[in-house]
């Protein structure tokens, strides 16, 4: 008596825009060698772009397309607003953001791996609970980074767009664009980190001087006028003296212990941003204690 034992080989490919970049090419072609020809593939983004010769050498056979919405567009239960302000006062406005929400569960979107040392040991100079996260760092280290989020520990999560897509965050209140994306399409993905599975969420853009052509992509690309968040300047610019002094501190900070180039390759902004705060195991007790 034979058996015959047939495998259906199923291959899902998550933010499929992304991976049909050349930068994941030598990987997508090391998989699709050992992996059988026979299969179905299964092509899932937010904002899925026309990728013709990708699929074509990914030897898709007879594709169909399906989409929930011929547009890009954020959900219903997501607040969106934008404030345009100096390049000089972003800090402030940052700071005055999150002091006028506390305990928000928050994720703050930065352009660079350094800025997102910078702000985080600024906030936590200021009493707020923050913590980096980047491509520079190794990947225990971001795991690490984004465990501490998730548990409650730190509710400040500053961030790169390696941030932006395929993470499992269960409930984010609130996400803010300190940096406006260059990409127009990043902003989907950026503020799809809240208002996720039916739950509200607040989506908050800074927009500078300098940014300001980005921002007009965006709204073009998602199809509205964005309202302005309420804020008063005099108000904000309290801050200003404290904020300042707090990047005085930071920056030097990095500097004496956290500038080495190899270090922060290995992903140790981290340990640090708490060496540099005196952030050590006994006061994380503490911490923990007076939660």
């Amino acid at each position: 008596m034979s058996c015959v034992i047939c495998l259906h080989i199923e291959q899902v490919l998550d933010e499929a825009d992304r991976l049909l970049n050349e930068d994941f090419e030598k990987s997508l072609d090391d998989i699709l060698n050992v992996i059988p020809q026979t299969r179905k593939t299964y092509l899932f983004s937010a904002t899925m772009t026309k990728k013709v010769k990708k699929l074509q050498r990914a030897c898709l056979k007879n594709p169909v397309k399906i989409e929930a919405s011929s547009k890009y567009s954020t959900v219903d239960t997501l607040k969106q607003q934008y404030r345009f302000i100096p390049a000089k006062y972003k800090e402030c406005y940052l700071v005055y953001i999150l002091t006028e929400m506390p305990g928000f569960s928050t994720m703050v979107f930065t352009r660079t791996c350094d800025a997102t040392r910078l702000l985080a040991l600024l906030l936590r100079n200021l009493g707020q609970r923050a913590i980096p996260i980047s491509g520079q760092m190794s990947q225990s280290k971001r795991l690490g980074a984004l465990n501490k989020f998730k548990a409650g520990e730190c509710n400040i999560l500053i961030c790169t767009d390696v941030a932006s897509r395929g993470l499992d965050i269960p409930s984010v209140d609130m996400v803010i664009n300190y940096d406006i994306p260059t990409n127009s399409k990043d902003y989907i993905h950026r503020v799809g980190r809240t208002a996720r599975a039916g739950r509200s969420g607040v989506a908050i853009s800074l927009v500078n001087q300098y940014e300001l052509e980005w921002y007009l992509q965006i709204e073009k690309l998602i199809g509205m006028k964005l309202p302005e968040f309420p804020a008063q300047e005099d108000e904000v610019l309290l801050l200003l003296e404290r904020v300042t002094e707090a990047k005085r501190i930071s920056q030097m900070a990095i500097k004496d212990g956290g500038g080495n180039k190899r270090r922060r390759r290995e992903g140790d902004d981290d340990d640090n941003i708490e060496r540099s705060l005196g952030f050590n195991n006994k006061k994380k007790q503490q911490f923990k204690k007076r939660k």
